[in-house]
């Protein structure tokens, strides 16, 4: 967890909402200067902190609308601190809740330096990074499709497996292989679905290969030495991380990836693990995709996950192998170096 300590004559917290902002401005003394609800609109927003652009930082939680506000910063040459939602709701709980309160709560943790911070993710990069998600909704929409087709083939116990529909050619014929009319049309409509699915997908994945300038090419390059990973699984892995030197450790990259777990421990006792859901979800998911992708005709690595599953069971595994994929990942990006598999494997 990283803080913003630096000093500053006024200390501006804000609680965003999408038509709606409350902005807190606190002195050096902590005393409240101005507290006002108002439009979210920039030239509103420049006016009311006119009076303290002298010396000022603005900090705001990291939720959905916080894009604008971090850019329009950057262009004023206004310091600007995005606050992690998930810390910020651990440390500034309380029993009242309002706009108010949590503009002035994010104001007061921005002067006392206990404002844990999440990355303001560089502009130019931001439009096709969230381009590369909404390519994985939709690929999760149509997996579900799939998922629903084959889980319907066993409600109804059908002799032979549905087989690999993923592919066009193997569709022909499924909507047949059920009996009740209802439960037909059902499967059709999700043939149909699927089909509208497939040239869009396949359209964003083109597009998102000519749009994608602003990575490093040569990291690229190097994340597709490793086995398994395309040009798009390497392109989700290098826009979720942007620039590998923004952590100082393996362990700090593993933590963000969500590989690892956190442990409670208090007085030499052991509580489980906690932090879940703190971190980048979007390279946890593409970390675990690279492990399954990585054993693919690949005898070699299909042993190593066997000695792991011996030891560990087969979930575990595929969990282990993903985190040594991530930390392969970190040293690569690190060191310009190319996946070397004996070494990976320990061969």
């Amino acid at each position: 967890m990283r803080f913003y300590t630096k000093q500053h004559k006024f200390y501006c917290g804000i609680d965003l909402h999408a038509r709606k902002m409350y902005v807190c401005v606190l002195d050096s003394a902590g005393e409240i200067v101005l507290h006002r609800n108002i439009n979210t609109e920039r030239e509103i927003f420049l006016a009311v902190i006119e009076p303290f652009r002298e010396d000022v930082v603005v900090a705001v939680e990291c939720m959905f609308t916080w894009y604008w506000i971090a850019d329009l910063c950057v262009k004023e040459n206004i310091p600007f601190v995005l606050g992690h939602a998930l810390y910020m709701k651990a440390i500034h709980g309380g029993k009242a809740k309002n706009d108010k309160i949590d503009s002035n709560k994010i104001a007061v943790l921005l002067r006392g330096g206990m404002i844990p911070q999440s990355y303001v993710y560089p502009q130019k990069m931001r439009a096709t990074r969230d381009l590369l998600r909404r390519r994985n909704h939709l690929m999760r929409k149509r997996a579900e499709l799939y998922s629903h087709i084959q889980n319907t083939r066993s409600q109804y116990n059908l002799d032979e497996p549905i087989g690999r529909i993923a592919k066009p050619q193997n569709r022909k014929g499924v909507v047949e292989r059920f009996d009740d009319s209802s439960v037909q049309k059902m499967i059709a409509v999700d043939l149909e679905v699927i089909s509208a699915y497939d040239p869009i997908i396949a359209q964003v994945e083109r597009d998102i290969v000519k749009m994608a300038k602003h990575h490093d090419p040569v990291a690229h390059a190097l994340l597709n030495t490793i086995p398994g990973i395309g040009k798009i699984l390497s392109l989700v892995i290098l826009y979720e991380i942007e620039n590998i030197h923004r952590f100082p450790s393996v362990q700090d990259f593993a933590s963000y990836c969500r590989l690892v777990k956190c442990s409670k421990e208090s007085n030499g006792k052991k509580y489980g693990s906690s932090g879940k859901k703190i971190g980048n979800a979007h390279l946890k998911w593409a970390f675990s995709e690279a492990a399954v992708l990585f054993l693919k005709g690949n005898d070699y690595g299909k042993r190593y996950l066997d000695r792991l599953t011996n030891k560990h069971g087969k979930g575990k595994a595929l969990s282990i192998l993903a985190h040594k994929l991530g930390r392969a990942v970190y040293f690569m990006l690190k060191n310009k170096k190319p996946f070397d598999q004996n070494k990976f494997l320990g061969l």
